[in-house]
């Protein structure tokens, strides 16, 4: 770890307490678990386009690195190391780490699982083709500081994908009530609403921090249906973004 960070002790103590559960589908991850399809359809269609990736092939991503920032017990890491690509996975949240290493070993896969920071990773000039970015800038004490360290580690001409919860009625409504005192999804105050992003903030934060926003979609949850969709015009509770590091 190092002195200048952005990490919150107090959001990391909350995913720490539920590490056990990472690969639980019906567990405290339930939500990340459903939405996962989802979300791993918008990352691999966003990287084999901005790096001519056929994704009938087998091992699509070969020879690109990837950092999963927030990485948990990895249930983004593993799918991108199936896909073929070098994969690095950190966590703020120690307790995390053997979760993701024992159940990598389990699945034969290679994967840098580490304990520290982006900022961390900054200081020490890694670099990555692509950064995975997750319901992760709402639980950071800076975000701005935050997105200027993951711009740092991206390679000149990278992709950056980073998705949050936008700040709004609708979204209290179904991110805190809903999932957490409703449904039960999660702990009470998982969450803090007052952290929560709107897409043209984030937008704004990506470009001061040095990037080149180029895409943004909604996760839209149907109640009926029980699924997650992608939505190009419904960004009011979960979205994601795509940008660039300019060449």
């Amino acid at each position: 770890m190092t002195a200048t960070t952005t990490v919150d002790p107090s959001e990391i103590a909350k995913f720490e307490a539920m590490a056990a559960e990472w690969w639980d589908p019906n567990g405290k991850f339930k939500p990340l678990h459903m939405m996962n399809p989802v979300r791993l359809d918008y990352i691999t269609s966003q990287i084999a386009a901005e790096f001519d990736r056929d994704l009938g092939r087998p091992r699509t991503f070969e020879g690109l690195r990837v950092l999963d920032i927030g990485c948990g017990g990895g249930l983004l890491c593993e799918p991108m190391a199936r896909h073929g690509a070098t994969v690095v996975g950190v966590d703020a949240g120690g307790s995390n780490i053997p979760v993701a290493q024992a159940h990598a070993r389990q699945s034969g896969l290679e994967i840098d699982y580490r304990h520290t920071t982006a900022e961390a990773l900054a200081e020490a000039s890694e670099q990555f083709d692509v950064i995975l970015n997750m319901e992760v800038v709402e639980h950071v004490t800076d975000p701005s500081a935050y997105l200027t360290a993951c711009q740092r580690l991206l390679k000149p001409g990278g992709l950056h994908l980073c998705s949050t919860i936008n700040r709004n009625a609708k979204s209290f409504a179904a991110a805190i009530v809903g999932a957490e005192y409703v449904m039960r999804w999660l702990p009470k105050g998982t969450h803090d609403w007052a952290k929560f992003i709107t897409p043209d903030e984030l937008y704004d934060l990506l470009r001061r921090a040095g990037f080149d926003p180029v895409d943004r979609k909604g996760f839209q949850f149907n109640p009926v249906s029980w699924k997650w969709s992608l939505s190009d015009r419904d960004l009011s509770v979960n979205y994601v973004t795509a940008a660039l590091k300019p060449a």
